[in-house]
């Protein structure tokens, strides 16, 4: 049997776990193309009946990283995911406005270089009575090599603003917060290509490794929160994938950081 090309995990499979302790298992060089959409370290509660969802439906265990504690969480595992891209990887990171300035600052810190400043303009937001409704997110990408990366213009003229309309699951068990498949398609046609390997280090309702297995990517994701790990391993397993659930022996949802860390998927 062939080893594996990210060590002690296998492709196209998902981990239950916290991504700063299993960050540090892949090996360096390994990943072609990081997407995710971490804590953004906001006061959010899952089952409360935002966006006019049914709270039924709305998985619980959604929790975030303290504000205190964002910046250093935010560049330690940057600073992984530097080391773990190949020498023309790029990443792809989601973020509120409220924590922008520790990305960014994790963004330099840990080596890579800024190409865009992307901003997901979406169709509505939470009702506010004084101030003004925030109705976009930041995606921040940035590459490993400026002048050594994989960067497909599918479209002739690609502007730095994506309206792009949140999904409805109307009925069905969600996570509280998700990414509409049409924008992880958009960044994987731009920045990878069929067979390259694509991580989810805060995996969420797992649309990332669910359109990688649609487009021909091979994928990896972690996630620390058990419900969300399930439900995301059903969704990508019930596309194809057998056996997509893994468990590092001797991890568990709970350890690591004192909290049940889910992603701030959107």
């Amino acid at each position: 049997m062939d080893k594996s090309p990210l060590g002690p995990f296998e492709l196209n499979a998902l981990y239950q776990g916290d991504a700063l302790d299993l960050l540090p298992l892949i090996p360096s060089g390994s990943i072609d193309l990081i997407v995710t959409d971490p804590p953004f370290a906001i006061d959010f509660r899952a089952q409360r009946l935002n966006y006019n969802r049914t709270g039924a439906n709305v998985l619980e265990g959604y929790a975030e990283i303290a504000p205190d504690e964002y910046g250093s969480f935010t560049s330690r595992w940057l600073r992984e995911a530097f080391r773990v891209l190949s020498g023309s990887g790029s990443i792809y990171l989601f973020s509120g406005w409220n924590r922008l300035k520790d990305v960014l600052y994790g963004i330099d810190s840990a080596g890579f270089h800024t190409i865009n400043h992307l901003i997901w303009k979406y169709q509505f937001g939470v009702f506010t009575r004084k101030k003004y409704v925030t109705s976009h997110y930041h995606i921040l990408f940035a590459v490993k090599d400026p002048r050594n990366y994989t960067f497909n213009k599918i479209e002739h003229y690609p502007e730095d603003v994506w309206v792009i309309n949140r999904e409805y699951w109307k009925g069905k068990k969600k996570t509280p917060t998700k990414l509409p498949g049409e924008i992880v398609r958009k960044i994987l046609f731009y920045s990878s290509n069929p067979g390259d390997i694509v991580l989810d280090p805060f995996l969420g309702s797992g649309t990332v490794a669910a359109v990688c297995r649609e487009t021909g990517r091979h994928y990896l994701g972690f996630e620390l929160v058990e419900d969300y790990y399930r439900f995301a391993s059903e969704r990508v397993g019930s596309m194809g994938d057998r056996g997509v659930r893994k468990k590092m022996p001797g991890k568990s949802g709970k350890k690591g950081r004192d909290r049940e860390n889910a992603e701030g998927e959107i």
